[in-house]
């Protein structure tokens, strides 16, 4: 006893194709509403249908489509590689569709997220030239400001009011003459405690 090699599972077209045969529309209703081809709806009716064998000239060519590996599952992977590998050519033209828009969807997705990347990296260095600028604003204003604010005095021949270590040692004899009390070092005030 010989066993026959399962047929291969039926795409939604096909089996669309089917059973739109069984309920009696024509070949032409048929190809436009699931986009078969004639061979490819005849070959159909023929193996589906009328279990006719089909002969070895009629066996699957070789894949005549590439099959680009993307990064998708490898459920989706392999439907579309069983969909390249199809006898039909409708099913291997849709394989190809598919395949490209993969690819094209993938080539999109990643153009669309390097010019993300790059805006957000102009949108950070914006920020960063925007806070340097402010930076820069807040010195200059500080530095025109302090500048007035504190311009060096100058230097003077004499200590402590303008008055020389001489004309200080005066003031404190006096002043001790006259019954003030100073300190022997520092600063002489003006006014005298007590005056």
């Amino acid at each position: 006893m010989t066993s026959t090699p399962a047929a291969p599972a039926l795409s939604a077209h096909e089996a669309m194709a089917i059973s739109m045969h069984n309920n009696g529309d024509t070949e032409q209703v048929i190809r436009e509403a699931t986009g078969l081809s004639e061979s490819e709806l005849s070959d159909l009716i023929a193996d589906r249908v009328l279990g006719l064998p089909r002969a070895a000239a009629d066996a699957p060519a070789a894949i005549d489509v590439p099959v680009v590996a993307l990064s998708v599952s490898n459920a989706l992977q392999e439907l579309i590689e069983w969909a390249a590998a199809h006898r039909a050519a409708g099913v291997r033209s849709r394989a190809a569709r598919i395949t490209a828009d993969l690819s094209e969807l993938s080539e999109r997705r990643n153009s669309e997220a390097a010019q993300r990347e790059a805006e957000e990296k102009v949108a950070k260095a914006k920020a960063e030239l925007e806070k340097a600028q402010e930076e820069l604003r807040t010195v200059k204003a500080g530095t025109c400001t302090t500048t007035a604010a504190a311009a060096p005095t100058p230097i003077r021949a004499g200590l402590g009011n303008g008055r020389t270590r001489e004309e200080l040692a005066a003031i404190r004899t006096w002043a001790r003459a006259s019954g003030h009390q100073v300190a022997d070092a520092g600063i002489v005030p003006k006014r005298p405690e007590g005056v």
